[in-house]
C-alpha cells in the first residue's frame, strides 16, 4: 500500500501546451540561456590564452593560439610551495563534503517534525527560522567568531563546518517541501509497522531528493570557495582557494596563472549543478504545491 502511494506521488504532471508556445518559450530561454553561459565561455577561453593574447586591448573573446602554459605554471608554482597541493585538495574536499552532507542531514532531521507534527512552540521555532534569514552573514561575524573562540575551534575545521550546519535556507527549504507529502502516506506507513526513523529515511528523504539536491547545490559552492577567513591560521588547515588566491596575488606576471585558477575553481560547482540540474527545476516547479 505504502509503495503504490509512493508511485502516485511521485507521478509525474504533464502540461497542456500547444507545439508553437513550446516553441516560443524554447526560443527565448535557448536565448538568455546563451547570453547567460556567455561568462563560462569567457572565462574558459582566457583559460587556454597566451599572456599576449591575454593582455590585448580591446579583449578578444576567443582564444586564437590556444596553450597549457598557464596550468604547466600552475602546477610549477604550487610544486614550489611547503606544503603540497594535495594537502590542501584533501582540506577543502573534507570541509566540503562533511559540511554539506552534515547540513542536509540535520536540517532534514529537523525540518520532518516541524512540517509533520504540531508541538508547542513549533510556530514559534519556525518563525525564528524565517527571521534568520533576513540577517546576512556579516552581521553575525563577529558573534559567530566569539563562539568559536569560546569553544576552543579557532584555527580548526569545526570553525569552518559547524557553522555551515545551521544554515537557515536549508531547514526552511526542506520544510516547506516536507509539507507536501501527504499525511495519508505517513499514516500508512505507521499502519505497516514503520517506525518513525524508518518513516524519515525509507519514505520522507527519497520523496523530497529534489529538495536536498538544491540543497547541496546551494551549500556545495559556498563551502568549495572558502579560504577559512579569520578562522584558520595554519598553512597546513587551509583550503584549495586560499592557496590558488595567494598565487594569483603576485600581480599581471601571473595573470595567465589566474585564469587558469578562475577555471579550476568554478568546475567542480558547475559540473555538480549540471548533474543535478532537472532535480533543482523540479525543487521549483512543485514548490507551491499542496496536499
Amino acid at each position: 500500500m505504502v509503495t503504490r502511494m509512493m508511485a502516485a506521488f511521485r507521478m509525474p504532471r504533464r502540461l497542456n501546451r500547444s507545439f508553437t508556445v513550446s516553441f516560443m518559450l524554447f526560443a527565448f530561454l535557448a536565448v538568455f540561456g546563451a547570453f547567460m553561459a556567455l561568462p563560462l565561455i569567457y572565462a574558459v577561453n582566457n583559460a587556454f590564452k597566451p599572456l599576449n593574447e591575454l593582455f590585448l586591448f580591446p579583449p578578444r573573446f576567443f582564444v586564437n593560439n590556444p596553450t597549457m602554459d598557464n596550468f604547466y605554471d600552475l602546477v610549477a608554482l604550487m610544486g614550489n610551495s611547503w606544503v603540497p597541493l594535495s594537502r590542501y585538495i584533501v582540506n577543502t574536499l573534507f570541509i566540503t563534503i562533511v559540511g554539506t552532507v552534515g547540513h542536509i542531514l540535520l536540517s532534514s532531521a529537523a525540518a520532518y517534525p516541524l512540517a509533520k507534527y504540531r508541538f508547542p512552540g513549533s510556530r514559534i521555532l519556525f518563525s525564528i527560522v524565517v527571521m534568520s534569514l533576513m540577517f546576512s552573514g556579516h552581521v553575525t561575524a563577529i558573534p559567530n567568531y566569539m563562539v568559536m573562540s569560546w569553544l576552543g575551534w579557532i584555527n580548526t575545521h569545526a570553525s569552518i563546518i559547524v557553522p555551515s550546519l545551521a544554515f537557515p535556507l536549508g531547514l526552511f527549504l526542506m520544510k516547506q517541501f516536507m509539507e507536501q507529502i501527504p499525511d495519508a502516506l505517513l499514516e500508512a506507513a505507521k499502519i505497516d509497522g514503520a517506525n518513525e526513523y524508518r518513516i524519515y529515511w525509507t519514505i520522507v528523504m527519497p520523496n523530497v531528493k529534489p529538495a536536498w539536491l538544491t540543497l547541496m547545490i546551494l551549500q556545495f559552492p559556498m563551502l568549495w570557495g572558502s579560504d577559512g577567513g579569520n578562522f584558520i591560521y595554519s598553512e597546513n588547515l587551509k583550503t584549495l582557494h586560499y592557496a590558488l588566491g595567494q598565487i594569483t596575488a603576485g600581480g599581471i606576471a601571473r595573470a595567465g596563472v589566474g585564469a587558469a585558477v578562475a577555471l579550476i575553481l568554478m568546475v567542480v560547482p558547475i559540473t555538480l549543478f549540471i548533474i543535478s540540474q532537472s532535480n533543482v527545476l523540479q525543487t521549483m516547479a512543485t514548490s507551491g504545491m499542496k496536499e
